[in-house]
């Protein structure tokens, strides 16, 4: 577990009548990075190598959008309040400003949000974090998907009442996708 993220996690208090609280301090008690909290289960997600390279091309890709943005990427944590969900992306876009000492962050706070997935069983980032991502305010969440090998980008976040991402586009791998402003570039998905 990196310097920062045991810091800030261990002398949290909490109620023991308060579920929400006790698992995410659980999560504290975890040396890895990568502990997830979705819809109420602890879970060390199964990675592998091709989705950490295609998590790498992505952030390539856009690494010239980034510098003039003033953002910086990471797989930080993002904390889902009053849910019992504590996300760690594999991939988050950030002003350079939210992420200095910085513990979790919001979904709001981020610019962009990436998720890749290959297991085709697995509809986590495919419905569950989609949904979440939307309801707590994430402005982009791009899931690449190695199985189907499809890159959709979901924008414009429902108002409350209206679950959901009001916008998708899709294309196959080894088409460009378009990332809208800040970032306003063609994203190339010819190596995924």
């Amino acid at each position: 577990m990196s310097s920062d993220r045991a810091a800030g996690r261990r002398h949290r208090a909490y109620s023991a009548d308060d579920p929400e609280t006790a698992l995410k301090y659980a999560l504290q008690c975890f040396e890895s990075d990568q502990v997830q909290l979705v819809e109420g289960v602890i879970t060390l997600p199964f990675r592998r190598w091709d989705d950490d390279t295609t998590a790498r091309t992505v952030r390539d890709r856009i690494a010239p959008a980034l510098d003039r943005m003033g953002c910086v990427t990471g797989s930080g944590d993002l904390d889902l309040p009053g849910s019992l969900n504590w996300y760690v992306p594999d991939l988050a876009v950030v002003p350079e400003g939210a992420a200095q000492g910085a513990g979790a962050l919001l979904p709001e706070e981020t610019l962009l949000v990436v998720e890749v997935t290959s297991d085709p069983g697995d509809d986590t980032d495919r419905v569950t974090k989609r949904r979440r991502y939307a309801e707590y305010g994430a402005p982009l969440y791009l899931l690449v998907d190695r199985h189907e090998r499809t890159c959709t980008l979901f924008s414009r976040p429902g108002e409350p009442g209206e679950p959901g991402y009001m916008k998708s586009d899709s294309c196959r791998f080894g088409e460009s996708l378009h990332l809208p402003e800040p970032f306003g570039l063609a994203l190339d998905t010819s190596e995924f």
